[in-house]
């Protein structure tokens, strides 16, 4: 596979209120958020034209940069109407949107309390993030090395650059171990999410979820709650322990990039994706694409 780097494309970034050319998107070495991790970011999908779900994409970068201490020098609308014509400038109606901010040059030191904030938004063509084999048979998770840590440890709440290192640590190792993605576990051993996504789990026609007390209450998996609970399911957001593995009949995965994408093995245990999984799958398809027809049929 030949991969295009990110600094090596065509197209512009907004960059701090200003377009600019896709390679003099640049910031210095000695930038805060590059030695110490203070940057703050969001993952958004833009559907024929609308990026969905986007206001409250942009509420929760702002939430993930009080939490870590800074503020963004923009308003949300600004921020949100920044978004929408970074992807017409760049011709995409279709696509993945990153919006980030970070602390700048000014002082670099564990201390940042004078630093500058930076914001940009760069948007690229984004294709399935599994091919459609591994998708219907169920994508392969195996354990994580690393263990989420407690709200009382870590800015949990915040989509925040720095707690994602632990997470590339673990999906490295479970791509080179012939698996898809990897599990974490939180601080006391029971199940959180995988490296970039919620996890779901079903029994008996209802849904189990963790509850989200050590990892992002992601959007994604609060329309897909919603969802089901609009079809009649059952949805429980519970402790979920390794050993209640074997309960369940079928388990899928949610996110911005992976949208909802059936589980077929994590570890030892096999699921085998079914009706109630696939049904999800549709209409959460089905929704996003329906928010960017409402946009187009709406009146001038």
């Amino acid at each position: 596979m030949t991969l295009v780097p990110f600094d090596d494309r065509d197209g512009c970034i907004w960059l701090d209120g200003r377009f600019t050319p896709w390679r003099d998107a640049n910031l210095h070495i000695l930038s805060h958020a590059m030695h110490y991790g203070s940057a703050v970011f969001e993952g958004e999908r833009m559907y024929d034209g609308r990026i969905f779900a986007l206001e409250a994409h942009t509420r929760r970068l702002f939430r993930s940069a009080e939490l870590l201490d800074f503020e963004i020098p923009f308003t949300e609308e600004e921020i949100s109407t920044a978004s929408v014509e970074t992807c017409a400038r760049n011709g995409l109606s279709d696509c993945y949107v990153r919006p980030i901010a970070w602390r700048g040059t000014e002082q670099l030191s564990v201390s940042a309390l004078h630093t500058r904030t930076h914001v940009a938004i760069a948007v690229w063509e984004w294709p399935r993030y599994f091919d459609m084999a591994r998708f219907q048979r169920g994508v392969r998770l195996c354990w994580a090395k690393y263990r989420r840590p407690p709200a009382d440890a870590a800015p949990t709440a915040a989509k925040a650059a720095g707690l994602y290192m632990i997470c590339t640590i673990s999906k490295n190792a479970a791509e080179r171990a012939g698996y898809d993605d990897a599990l974490m576990l939180d601080g006391a051993g029971a199940i959180a999410e995988t490296t970039g996504a919620n996890i779901f789990f079903v029994r008996d026609g209802a849904l189990y979820t963790p509850a989200p007390h050590c990892f992002l209450d992601g959007i994604t998996r609060q329309t897909v709650i919603q969802l089901a609970r609009e079809a009649g399911m059952r949805v429980i957001e519970t402790r979920i322990e390794p050993e209640q593995l074997a309960d369940f009949s079928e388990c899928f995965i949610v996110g911005t990039a992976a949208e909802v994408t059936p589980v077929g093995e994590i570890a030892d245990h096999r699921f085998q994706p079914g009706a109630l999984t696939f049904d999800l799958v549709d209409r959460y398809a089905a929704l996003v694409r329906a928010h960017a027809r409402e946009r187009q049929l709406a009146p001038a």
